[in-house]
């Protein structure tokens, strides 16, 4: 009978996170969308180290597909926020999914890599941390080591709902929050815009013009109004020729 009731549609409509779960329904969003990315081989993964977790943010998530090999591109801890520099991992660690490696430099340089020779990007709450020039430098190296037709995935908050938050950037460590029409215009310098999604929908918000958590909070998962929902998905596609 639990089975049938966490299964049914109901409980998922109507299981809300409360506005102090505020975090972790934004956390539960940004797993369905990474359960949700191409089946890949060879990926690589920008900033994405997970606190106390060996694995990486993407397998502790829930990337459901084995994969050959998932790099890990994070700044050396010295060069990181404070709350971040004791996240140190092996270099190599093995999962059910596949091998996990890391690397330590910034994702603007990506020069170890290969041309062609990666099937999906994912950069998961790490665009905004970098200047406008240097996300150009990182599309650009993405755009560099995928193979024509891989993919590039990334989330980020949407600075039309975060500036209704607060003035300033939710992260001191923020460098840009991008609304949506900003980040299709970053990436589509080099990729086709094949799908956006919001995470956490919060259309009165922005229709009122009033931040409302507990809206945010409740309002857990994927959905299509990417432009009024907390964070911005974007899966592009390298084109063919």
């Amino acid at each position: 009978m639990v089975s049938d009731i966490i299964a049914s549609d109901e409980f998922r409509r109507w299981r809300a996170f409360p506005p102090e779960a505020f975090g972790p329904s934004i956390h539960a969003g940004r797993s369905e969308f990474i359960r949700s990315l191409p089946k890949a081989r060879r990926i690589i993964d920008l900033g994405g180290t997970a606190l106390a977790q060996d694995m990486g943010a993407m397998v502790a998530m829930g990337y459901p597909y084995h994969f050959d090999e998932l790099t890990v591109i994070d700044l050396p801890p010295e060069d990181r926020h404070p709350l971040y520099q004791d996240s140190v991992h092996p270099d190599r660690v093995s999962t059910p999914q596949g091998l996990v490696t890391y690397r330590y430099h910034s994702m603007t340089d990506l020069s170890g890599i290969q041309d062609d020779s990666v099937d999906l990007v994912y950069s998961g709450q790490s665009i905004e941390h970098v200047t406008v020039e240097d996300a150009k430098l990182v599309v650009g190296e993405v755009n560099r080591v995928l193979r024509p037709g891989g993919w590039f995935a990334l989330d980020t908050p949407n600075s039309a709902v975060t500036r209704l938050q607060q003035p300033e950037f939710i992260d001191p460590d923020h460098e840009f929050e991008y609304c949506l029409e900003e980040l299709i215009e970053l990436v589509s310098v080099h990729f086709d815009v094949k799908v956006t999604y919001g995470l956490n929908y919060c259309g009165r918000s922005v229709a009122r013009g009033t931040f409302d958590q507990s809206e945010v909070a409740a309002n857990v998962g994927m959905y299509g109004a990417a432009s009024e929902s907390y964070i911005i998905c974007l899966l592009s596609q390298k084109p063919e020729s």
